[in-house]
């Protein structure tokens, strides 16, 4: 059977901010960091990089560095969803230009299309822009969710070559498998339950927690692989508390916030988010000491 285009731990990654602009030193710091934990790709400008609100020519300029800091070490996996079709082609015509291995395009947000409206969406970016592209589906986020057979149909294009579930519904991916053929691309969205997302089949997870802990995702990893279910539950046990605590307040203001007391850049987001609340800080350093990072 053919192994599917992307797999493995994919970060997230968060787009490091400095006195309003990116902070492009602690951006190349970070992502050396990910490389050196061994991870299988990286994505910029996915939603964690706070693409709803960095301009875009800042977005554009993040995906070029990550590839050229990348140089082919791991795979870029360039964030490229709007909720605008002409401006998603744009960004993936972008990616494309500069390297990129592929684009994650998330459900148009706000607008709430139809699932015509979104097979519509996805084909026409598919189609004017010869890269691999994988689907992201975050009800939670977005207002709409791309429905099981939208996703078997989107996958019968040549350049759809998986999906970003971050539903955390588990019976999903069982029936994807049975519709979709191989080698179509499954990988979570969702850190905390990416251990039962990997049992039903899953190939990876496009994860916020590796940006604070690549190489105990990397571990993880290599133990679901391994078949080592001991071990990867014993990882899985470990990382639960900060899978949860990078998410008690709006994403990615804990995983900066974490990264901070890491030394690896600072805590600004733009607005309309702010920094994570006090009230949250003490339940991410615990899990911060539980995951073993402090």
């Amino acid at each position: 059977m053919t192994a599917p285009l992307f797999k493995g731990v994919i970060t997230a990654l968060i787009t490091p901010l400095r006195d309003g602009n990116v902070d492009e030193a602690a951006f190349v710091k970070l992502l050396e960091r990910q490389i050196a934990a061994g991870v299988h790709g990286v994505v910029p400008m996915g939603t964690t990089g706070e693409s709803a609100t960095l301009h875009p020519d800042e977005h554009k300029r993040v995906v070029e560095l990550a590839v050229s800091v990348s140089a082919g070490r791991t795979r870029v996996i360039a964030g490229a969803g709007s909720s605008a079709t002409d401006k998603a082609i744009e960004m993936a015509a972008h990616a494309k230009a500069v390297g990129a291995d592929g684009v994650l395009v998330v459900t148009p947000y706000y607008n709430r299309p139809s699932q015509a409206g979104m097979t519509a969406h996805f084909r026409a970016i598919a189609e004017a822009v010869q890269i691999p592209l994988v689907l992201y589906n975050v009800p939670g986020r977005t207002g709409s969710d791309l429905a099981n057979e939208t996703v078997a149909a989107l996958a019968e294009h040549p350049n759809i070559v998986g999906l970003k579930d971050a539903t955390g519904d588990m019976g999903r991916i069982s029936w994807m498998h049975a519709a979709v053929p191989a080698p179509f691309a499954y990988l979570s969205g969702d850190d905390a339950s990416w251990l039962g997302y990997a049992a039903h089949g899953g190939h990876g997870v496009i994860s916020v927690t590796s940006n604070v802990a690549p190489e105990a995702m990397v571990a993880m990893h290599d133990a679901i692989v391994a078949g080592d279910l001991a071990t990867a539950r014993s990882w899985q046990d470990r990382l639960i508390g900060l899978h949860q605590a990078l998410f008690l307040d709006s994403s990615p203001s804990p995983a900066k916030y974490a990264l901070s007391r890491l030394g690896m850049c600072g805590e600004e987001v733009r607005l309309p988010l702010a920094p994570t609340a006090e009230a949250v800080r003490p339940s991410i350093d615990r899990a911060m000491a539980a995951a073993g990072l402090t």
